[in-house]
Formats: structure tokens, sequence, C-alpha cells
């Protein structure tokens, strides 16, 4: 069941289900916490399970005009303070995984380890950047085509066709994303920095997911992050993309469990 907690005079929309120690699950850029759906009734077994729809996603408001990874990492914490949570893991795909390093750079004695999911710690590059910036312009000339094409570009070219109703779902939900959410989330990316450090200093275990077809994120930045932290996870997928949740789903469970069986031994 959906509860929601004001921040900064607005909502933020989440779902808690299961009970004992905590895993925090945030989704990407134009997702919404139901693509945890399926993780979140298997986790809740053993563990209670916090989904967050992050600002301007899902059922949550747009807060601002950017939606900087350290604010939405505060609407996390909010979150987290309502349910009176004081520590938890946190499994971040995409841009979430860029949220859960934020938290744990802002809370770091509420974490007990990292999930990132198609996720990396650096910051973007000059033409990363630029290409958010031309992406701006598409989605305010044309959301629902830049949506229409966007996602099925982040999957394994052999899983479109394979995932073909999942893909369409997934549309459907980021059509539901208005466009100041989605211009929030683009310019907070841009703007985001580097957390090498936090993956040097930080005693905590990281847990690295990644696809060998990932378009976005390449498979040998993943390998070099995962060499940083002293304790580092790692499941390196074969014909994945950047949606393994989807293209891999039973894999990339069970390494969320047993990762959380390690951080919480």
């Amino acid at each position: 069941m959906s509860s929601t907690v004001n921040f900064k005079g607005k909502t933020i929309n989440f779902e808690s289900r299961g009970q004992g120690r905590v895993v925090v699950l945030l989704h990407g850029f134009l997702g919404a916490l139901q693509i945890w759906n399926h993780f979140s009734e298997e986790l809740a077994k053993n563990y209670q399970v916090v989904a967050v729809d992050l600002p301007g996603h899902g059922q949550s408001e747009v807060l601002e005009e950017v939606h900087s990874m350290d604010l939405m990492a505060e609407s996390v914490k909010a979150v987290l303070d309502e349910l009176r949570i004081t520590e938890c893991v946190i499994v971040g795909h995409s841009m979430g995984g860029y949220v859960a390093l934020a938290f744990a750079d802002i809370f770091p004695e509420m974490v007990r380890g990292i999930g990132l999911f198609h996720s990396q710690a650096t910051a973007d590059t000059e033409e990363v950047k630029e290409n958010r910036r031309r992406t701006v312009n598409i989605v305010k000339m044309n959301r629902g085509g830049f949506i229409s094409q966007f996602i099925p570009d982040l999957f394994a070219e052999a899983s479109v066709s394979l995932f073909q109703e999942e893909v369409e779902a997934l549309k459907n939900m980021a059509l539901k994303t208005p466009a100041e959410g989605i211009i929030a989330a683009i310019e907070g990316m841009k703007q985001r920095t580097g957390k090498l450090d936090l993956l040097m200093k930080s005693k905590i275990p990281f847990l690295f997911i990644a696809g060998k077809k990932d378009p976005r994120i390449p498979v040998q930045n993943i390998m070099a992050q995962a060499m940083l932290p002293d304790h580092s996870e790692v499941l390196i997928l074969a014909n994945v993309g950047h949606m393994g949740f989807v293209e891999a789903k039973a894999q990339t469970l069970n390494m969320i469990k047993g990762f959380l069986v390690q951080v919480y031994a």
C-alpha cells in the first residue's frame, strides 16, 4: 500500500513491505517504485523493503526546477524518518544509484551497504553533459516521442523483442512523468559530482551489477570502480543492457539477496 510524506511542502510517495532489517529500493530515470514490485515481494519475506518514488517520478511531486542528487537523497531521508528507520542498505538503479551515493555521502551513519544496479560513481563527462542539454530540448518539443525511443534503447538489442510486454509497460510508466520532472532529473544528473572518494574511503560493502551490453555505462567502467572499495561484490551479466531487473530478473534478485545476507550477517 502506498503512503506519502510531506517534504518541502510537496508529496513524496513510497511503499513499505515486510519487517526486519531494511533495504531501500530506488528506481532510475523515468521509472517509479513499481519497477521493483517483484523484488519487493520477494525481499519482504525476510526484510523490511522501502521503495520510493523519487521527486518528479511516479506519484511524487516535482519539487524544484533542478532535482539534485542531494535533494533526492534528502527526500529519501524524509521517508525513512517517517518510518523511524535509522539504518539500511540502499539499492539504486541507474539514477537511483546516484541518489544512493549522495545519501551515503550526506548520511553515512545510516547506510550499511550500497547496491549500484547499472549505476556508477563518476560524474558526467562533458560529452554526456552536452547530450543531456540536447535531451532537455527534445523533451520540451516532444516528450512522448523521446520516451518512446528512450526506453527500448536501454535494453540489449535482443532483449527488446524478448521483453516486448515489459518494454511497453515501462514506456507507459514513463509517460506519466511530467516534462518538469524529466527536465529536473536531467539537470540534477548533469550537475552531480563524482563519488569515487566515497568508494575509496567508505568501509561499507558495495554491490555492482553491470550488463555487458549496457549502452549507457560501459562495463569496464564498473569493473574499475569495483576495485576501489574494501568490500565489493560484482555481477557482470552477458547479453544484458541497462535493465537487468527485467533482462535478468532471477540473477539480479538472487545477487541482491546474497549481498543482504553478507551485509546483515
